[in-house]
């Protein structure tokens, strides 16, 4: 059966509610989104119903992490759409805040953690992970979650939030889920939407590389340079590719480069497929 989520526009009120419920003794599962749900999100919103006896999940295109010349104005956003598949997904509340709510006049406190986000897309996302861990500790704190669920798609996101919440003592527990893709391997995304038919072709070059290294390391090869070398000939094979921004071989907990793979080891790449900025990433 369905359920209709109760939508919350305000800071106040969702703060009231998650106060009352706790008073009742209820756990609070919380999926973070900026919206234009896909199966990925699905996926989330599951293991928090699974896990938890309410799930909150908001949703908020931040502004605070896109660069001034990034996708801000184009990111997809269809709020009914969304609110379709939290009713069918029976989420209980959505917390649905304007930009004026959540980021008042004369805002002026950031949470930064400083050595996570130096490395992958932190090197090229000037700013990104600052309004990252601020939008998300306004919202941990707005919703008091006992779980909050994120994708290991974004792979480095998932560490510096996990790192955030220890370092400031927070009592909410990080659960990093599965990346989600599509039968033909394509990491799910929702700028997957920018995509043409022939650079949909092309993006597979991302998830085809990186089952390739994670072959090539199962057939021995360690050598970080030789792997990159191999993913960057077959990404650019590909037509529609414009650029590789990195591909990196990281240590799973502090994110730094290696020069020789092991296992656990994180491959993590971002490139452009046209115009878009695709990110995707696999554990040896």
């Amino acid at each position: 059966m369905e359920k209709n989520p109760v939508v919350i526009t305000e800071i106040n009120e969702m703060k009231k509610i998650s106060r009352k419920l706790k008073k009742e003794g209820k756990s609070i599962g919380f999926v973070p989104t900026m919206g234009y749900l896909h199966e990925g999100h699905k996926s989330l919103i599951r293991c928090s119903i699974k896990e938890n006896d309410i799930t909150v999940i908001s949703i908020f295109v931040n502004p605070k992490q896109f660069s001034p010349n990034e996708d801000l104005d184009k990111y997809p956003r269809d709020f009914e759409r969304d609110l379709e598949i939290c009713r069918k997904e029976k989420v209980d509340y959505v917390f649905y805040p304007t930009f004026e709510e959540m980021y008042p006049e004369n805002f002026q406190t950031y949470v930064i953690v400083e050595e996570l986000t130096k490395n992958l897309c932190g090197a090229y996302r000037k700013g990104h992970f600052k309004g990252v861990t601020t939008v998300v500790m306004k919202l941990f704190n707005i919703v008091n979650p006992d779980n909050a669920y994120f994708g290991k798609k974004d792979y480095q996101q998932y560490k510096v939030i996990q790192r955030m919440v220890k370092d400031l003592n927070m009592d909410v527990n990080v659960v990093g889920c599965p990346l989600i893709r599509e039968k033909d391997g394509l990491a799910l995304s929702s700028r997957n939407k920018y995509l043409s038919e022939e650079e949909r072709k092309s993006a597979l070059s991302l998830s085809k590389s990186l089952f390739y290294a994670k072959e090539l390391f199962k057939n021995g090869e360690r050598n970080v340079e030789n792997l990159k070398k191999e993913m960057s000939e077959m990404i650019l094979n590909y037509p529609e590719v414009k650029e590789i921004q990195y591909i990196e071989i990281v240590n799973p907990e502090t994110l730094k480069p290696k020069e020789t793979a092991e296992e656990g080891d994180i491959i993590a790449l971002a490139v452009y497929v046209g115009n878009t900025r695709l990110i995707d990433n696999i554990q040896l």
